[in-house]
């Protein structure tokens, strides 16, 4: 610690020479500095250590290669895009109705017998049986849908990233999906006489020729961070058309297959019987939220490393002068308590904002250029998003340093300090990163993780609770203020506190 004592005037000095003579400090306290400098070293390497060892590959009718770029829907998000399809095409306006009389399926369990499949009869949360108009049947391209789902009733999902509910039913719903021109709307009821509109939505650039017709969709079960297989089964009966009468087509859209190149790897299927039509499908459409590539919030995940360092150096620029006495206890020509504080705080959130930006703008686009040199598929991230990865980084390690300076000014222990701002900061992303208690992030200060996550938390996609699994329970800004406020009570908190002392106390002469 540097023992440069700035203030000489016999006059009460105003903030700005405080603020200097902060920052001459900080800036001559070698040890401070070179530990913010760890701070960005730990977090960068980490990162780039992770970036450097991805090696993803997949299996293909070719044999094990690398893995083929992440699939965009219309917006540019990665997405899901496999179903079974009975269509024909639809020329003009036009509507589909139909009823889904029952929806089964089958969903993989973890073993109980090692090495024994544990295939049980039920459906995901997610499984989504119902119609759909699409532009064609390329991956990726637009539709909208609306759908009897395993447990979330009926939806109408357009675009891979929208979703609109409709009502909670979860037996036998008749639906209906009508075009005019770009304008879908998707209808549901109860007995296929009063009809009840879900949502209206509007797919520019339509053709003039589209598919219409029924799917069968089912996402993996989830379980150990990962989807295991299943599908759902889905009964349409009372099927009627209006502009189409082709004959219907049976597409596996999107089904991947075995190493031979030429079996399908769970396949689905339809079989008439009678007036009904049962389809098959497993897959999903929707965003892929961990299937489409390695994420730019992941160069990041030696941030709570990193700020360890960041809250200490945060506590010792407060404790190092209150060990001395040298707060709130000089002569006229030291600064107000209040004032002071402040200016400590205006310091290192500074330091740390610098610390953070050169943190994150280093180990995020260089990260993902080694990803991407690896030939590992990447989440596709605009320039906007990459940004507010980067600056948002930088803004939650500034409100963390003056989160635990605010600390460090009430409780006036260092360890003390220190171990309430980890605690508050770092342990929480800790156990959210292994999916314990992720509620953690929506209440303490924590939460402002949320702003670097770099793909959005979709409600209508179950992923696992972690932030490995990219969950966020938080928006990005939304965590960072919970994170702020937090900052801003603490240290108004330590300005009050320290207030009142001065005013006790009686003017020295």
């Amino acid at each position: 610690m540097s023992s440069f004592t700035p203030y000489r005037s016999s006059q009460r000095v105003g903030f700005l020479q405080v603020l200097r003579a902060e920052w001459t400090k900080f800036r001559s306290a070698r040890g401070w500095v070179l530990t913010m400098a760890a701070s960005v070293l730990v977090t960068v390497s980490l990162g780039l250590l992770i970036a450097g060892g991805s090696r993803t590959t997949c299996v293909t009718g070719k044999g094990e290669g690398a893995c083929p770029a992440p699939l965009v829907g219309p917006d540019g998000t990665a997405v899901s895009d496999r179903y079974y399809f009975v269509h024909q095409p639809l020329k003009g306006n036009g509507s589909i109705t139909a009823r889904v009389s029952d929806m089964t399926g089958q969903m993989r369990l973890p073993d109980v017998v090692p090495g024994l499949r544990n295939v049980k009869e039920g459906v995901v949360p997610w499984a989504k049986a119902g119609l759909l108009i699409r532009q064609s049947l390329t991956q990726g391209t637009p539709y909208a849908a609306v759908m009897l789902t395993g447990d979330h009733g009926v939806r109408m999902q357009y675009n891979f990233t929208h979703d609109v509910p409709g009502g909670p039913h979860n037996g036998p719903q008749w639906l209906r999906l009508t075009r005019s021109g770009d304008t879908i709307t998707g209808y549901e009821s109860d007995d296929g006489k009063a009809w009840t509109e879900v949502s209206t939505v509007k797919l520019t650039g339509l053709p003039e020729s589209v598919e219409i017709g029924m799917f069968a969709a089912s996402p993996g079960a989830l379980w150990e961070m990962a989807k295991a297989f299943a599908q759902a089964t889905a009964t349409f009966d009372r099927i009627t058309l209006q502009g189409a009468n082709g004959s219907w087509r049976r597409d596996d859209v999107g089904v991947s297959m075995e190493s031979d190149g030429k079996t399908p790897h769970h396949p689905g299927g339809a079989v008439k019987s009678g007036d009904k039509l049962i389809v098959t499908g497993g897959g999903d459409i929707g965003p892929a939220t961990v299937e489409g590539g390695v994420r730019a919030d992941l160069m990041l995940i030696g941030g709570a490393l990193g700020l360890v360092l960041v809250l200490v150096v945060a506590v010792l620029f407060f404790t190092a002068e209150h060990r001395r006495g040298l707060i709130g206890t000089g002569p006229p020509a030291e600064p107000q308590p209040a004032l002071l504080l402040a200016a400590k705080a205006v310091v290192v959130g500074a330091v740390a904002f610098v610390a953070g930006l050169v943190t994150s703008g280093v180990v995020i686009p260089v990260g993902l250029a080694m990803l991407r040199a690896h030939q590992n598929p990447v989440q596709p991230i605009t320039l906007a998003t990459e940004l507010r990865v980067i600056v948002g980084y930088a803004a939650l390690t500034a409100a963390a340093a003056v989160l635990a300076l605010g600390l460090a000014a009430l409780v006036k222990r260092a360890v003390i300090a220190i171990g309430l701002a980890i605690g508050l900061v770092v342990v929480p992303y800790v156990l959210a990163t292994a999916g314990l208690v992720p509620w953690l992030l929506m209440i303490t200060p924590a939460a402002g993780f949320a702003i670097t996550q770099s793909i959005p938390t979709f409600a209508h996609v179950d992923v696992d609770q972690s932030l490995l699994g990219g969950y966020y329970p938080l928006p990005p800004w939304a965590g960072l203020a919970v994170t702020c406020g937090y900052a801003a009570l603490a240290l108004g908190a330590a300005i009050a506190v320290h207030r009142r002392k001065t005013s006790r106390q009686a003017p020295l002469t």
